[in-house]
């Protein structure tokens, strides 16, 4: 694809899916707005920050509501990620972000794509791997200890978060677990966002010892497959460094990067 097709699938990205508000919201989950800011609270471990466009606010009226922010969830007693993406204004919005206490964490790359070229994929899965679709708290469980081992620290949020999710609507996501032996695996889930032409796709971690055997490749596909058979013509990731190059060799074209900026009181 050339420059203006990625420009124009992000463009489509910013419409139909910023800001990233749950639809429907799950109970117990709160949204307000500060000017151009969405915070959305109790969803997750920490609260979110989220917004389609800062409305050309800059300077120390920036400066001003980034504090606001801080205020807010020091006197929650909470932390709060602020989804920076790499085409957001004005340019020193990380900067200043920093200035006031918010540490980034990794750097992701937004990619976009039509799910067609992914739900077309056949990817071979290693013998004695199957996929399965979940929605019990005990396989939720069982995905956040996997993750737990891949990344070291604690995952129980997701169990929390996704189980929110199903709740207040199964029909809005999917949760796809690789096992083999009974073990999972990898795990992934796919998000089907109503009123948009996107599903999202989120999770992909697999234990190192299953690694570069087309497992994250077919949870892929299958979610695509998913996604395809609910209306949905285009795909959206946040990815890894490791995952970047099997989505772009599927179709997939880097729009923008995503960074989270976390303040912990």
């Amino acid at each position: 694809m050339t420059d203006l097709d990625a420009r124009g699938l992000r463009d489509i990205y910013d419409a139909q899916i910023r800001p990233e508000i749950p639809n429907p919201l799950p109970a117990g989950v709160t949204v307000d707005r500060d000017g151009p800011l969405v915070r959305i609270l109790g969803l997750d471990h920490r609260g979110f920050i989220t917004y389609r466009t800062l409305d050309g606010l800059a300077g120390a009226e920036l400066d001003a509501l980034i504090a606001r922010q801080v205020e807010f969830f020091r006197r929650r007693g909470e932390a709060v990620e602020w989804k920076l993406n790499g085409h957001d204004e004005p340019a020193d919005l990380g900067d200043r972000l920093s200035a006031a206490g918010f540490v980034p964490e990794d750097l992701e790359t937004v990619v976009v794509g039509p799910v067609a070229a992914l739900a077309a994929a056949v990817p071979v899965l290693p013998e004695g791997v199957r996929l399965r679709e979940v929605t019990a708290r005990e396989d939720l469980e069982r995905i956040a200890a996997m993750e737990e081992a891949v990344w070291h620290e604690d995952r129980s949020h997701l169990v929390i978060g996704l189980a929110k999710e199903i709740a207040a609507d199964p029909q809005s996501i999917t949760v796809v677990v690789a096992e083999a032996d009974g073990v999972v695996v990898s795990a992934g889930w796919v998000r089907y966002l109503r009123d948009t032409s996107f599903a999202t796709l989120w999770g992909g971690s697999t234990l190192p010892e299953w690694r570069k055997k087309g497992i994250y490749r077919a949870l892929v596909a299958n979610r695509a497959r998913l996604a395809e058979q609910r209306g949905k013509t285009l795909v959206q990731v946040d990815c890894s460094p490791d995952s970047r190059p099997v989505l772009e060799r599927l179709g997939l074209v880097a729009v923008t990067t995503t960074t989270p900026y976390v303040y912990t009181p």
